[in-house]
């Protein structure tokens, strides 16, 4: 059976068969959600620390109890800052690594969403050996314009480290894959050109990069009443200019597609946050709807599936919703999540081996 999404796009049987398959298991992992970053447009609370042992204990021993069963294991690191609990991440990535080497029909991969200050060259080339060879890093335009909306905690500015290290990744000769997420706001839009330019030069040239363009959106932090954003047409339109810009002169594939089925939708992707809650969005971290169940310290799931199934209705006669479930979740109460569409900030999983959104 195929489905047809409101956009237009067919996702064909072995979408399906990928998404519903129980020898896939697809896991986006938060080691602490604490950030050494304050972007204004965050959406997060820091409310949780770093994952305790009881927690990380739990989550080997889900995957030690699955990787026998599986064909896919991905895991796909997000925060909080993910390289702030860099010892959980060589942790849990050297067990994976070495599981799927004991079990050869396992094909283990492994992603990073970072901001990437603590990503110089020789964590890189570690992460790399663990298996963690694909990363989303955000740039908010050229420096002067970044440093005011990607604030270190300290309240000092971040690009230069960043470019620092993303310049030693590029240096390498690892076979890694980097998608430079790039923010546009009505702010930084003028300067866009330019910046798109440098990073052409820089980093577009080299196949190992790619580029996503997206809009800052109202995200549902604390700053959202202050922020300047594009919305409605023009931020499609603005953002179709842009691309068009960035791409003149490459002649290879350099702009990021991202797949019709949100990892959200998918019943074999799962969020383990630092507190062993488990749930299905990154965008959604505080939302009650997105607590589907416990990770417990024997690396048993308790999930709850009538908290589980609204997540999974795109599969059902929602078809919209596969493309992002958040939109529109039922509630308890009855009452629709609403969310400004196209707005999801986060990737998580975003190069998968089953090309998730």
């Amino acid at each position: 059976m195929a489905y047809t999404t409101a956009s237009g796009g067919r996702i064909m049987q072995d979408e399906v068969a990928t998404s519903f398959s129980n020898d896939v298991l697809h896991l986006i992992v938060l080691p602490t959600e604490q950030c050494n970053f304050r972007c204004i447009y965050c959406y997060e609370d820091f409310s949780i620390g770093t994952m305790k042992p009881p927690v990380v204990t739990g989550l080997k021993r889900l995957i030690a109890e699955r990787v026998p069963t599986l064909r896919r294991l991905h895991i796909a690191w997000f925060g909080g800052e993910p390289l702030l609990a860099l010892n959980i991440v060589k942790d849990v990535s050297s067990l994976a690594k070495r599981l799927a080497a004991e079990n050869r029909r396992v094909v283990y991969t492994g992603e990073m969403t970072t901001n990437a200050f603590r990503l110089d060259q020789a964590t890189a080339e570690n992460l790399y050996h663990l298996g963690i060879r694909q990363y989303q890093i955000t740039l908010d335009g050229p420096q002067e314009l970044h440093d005011r909306t990607r604030v270190r905690r300290n309240g000092a500015g971040s690009f230069q480290q960043i470019w620092a290290n993303l310049i030693g990744m590029r240096a390498s000769s690892l076979e890694f894959k980097v998608c430079l997420r790039i923010h546009v706001t009505p702010s930084n839009f003028p300067f866009m050109s330019e910046f798109l330019s440098r990073i052409r030069q820089e980093f577009l040239v080299d196949p190992r990069f790619t580029l996503l363009l997206k809009a800052v959106g109202r995200w549902g932090g604390p700053n959202d009443d202050k922020i300047e954003v594009f919305e409605g047409a023009e931020r499609q339109l603005v953002l179709d200019q842009l691309t068009e810009q960035a791409v003149q002169g490459l002649n290879h594939d350099v702009i990021y597609q991202p797949g019709e089925v949100c990892y959200a939708s998918r019943p074999n992707s799962l969020l383990v946050r630092a507190s062993g809650e488990i749930g299905k969005c990154t965008v959604a971290l505080s939302d009650p709807a997105n607590n589907i169940g416990r990770l417990l310290e024997d690396g048993s799931l308790e999930l709850r599936n009538e908290a589980l199934q609204p997540w999974l209705r795109g599969w059902r006669g929602d078809p919209a919703a596969l493309g992002c479930p958040l939109v529109g979740l039922p509630r308890e109460s009855g009452e629709p999540v609403l969310l400004q569409i196209g707005a999801r900030p986060a990737t998580a999983g975003l190069t998968d081996a089953e090309n998730s959104a």
